[in-house]
């Protein structure tokens, strides 16, 4: 990419993926930036879990009743979890490296897609973060924000329209 600006503009939500693994190499950088993400007082209380295996694959995708379905099909999913105890603002840490992990896997060649996790349900008496942590194996003490699934793009997704862009929502000064 050229610019920061080109790949904010060209990363779009993957959902479809070539049956093609993910290079070792570009795993291993997606981790690295992930832990360069900004955190709170320099907490680092995430935690990243890669899953690659295609039985956990199809398990997560059954981790709610919508829109986690094509988990099943991609190459692989990083889980991104947190423990609150090392920040009262764990919730916007992890989203930033979530975010962080998207952007790199993009700058990559590669698409992602974020799989909401948090306040999401299995069923009537399971969430979704449950689910997950039992599947995985994630202690308790940690809470699950999402995952994110990474592979090579089987979709072209138009880059964002700037004239679509909802430039009535910037305010400068005051609202």
């Amino acid at each position: 990419m050229d610019s920061f600006y080109e790949l904010a503009k060209n990363r779009r939500s993957i959902r479809k993926y070539l049956d093609k693994p993910v290079e070792r190499e570009k795993i291993d950088s997606i981790l690295r930036t992930a832990l360069m993400s900004p955190a709170s007082k320099r907490a680092n209380g995430w935690e990243f879990i890669v899953v690659d295996d295609r039985e956990k694959l199809v398990k997560l995708s059954q981790c709610r009743d919508f829109g986690s379905k094509f988990v099943a099909e991609a190459p692989m999913a990083i889980v991104v979890a947190y423990d609150p105890e090392k920040s009262d603002v764990w919730f916007e840490d992890a989203s930033i490296a979530a975010t962080f992990i998207q952007l790199a896997a993009e700058d990559l060649g590669l698409g992602s897609c974020w799989v909401q996790v948090y306040k999401r349900h299995y069923n009537e008496t399971t969430t979704s973060e449950d689910y997950i942590k039992d599947l995985l194996g994630i202690p308790a003490t940690l809470r699950v924000l999402n995952m994110i699934t990474i592979g090579y793009k089987d979709e072209e997704r138009k880059p964002y329209d700037e004239a679509k862009l909802l430039y009535d929502k910037l305010h400068y000064n005051q609202f």
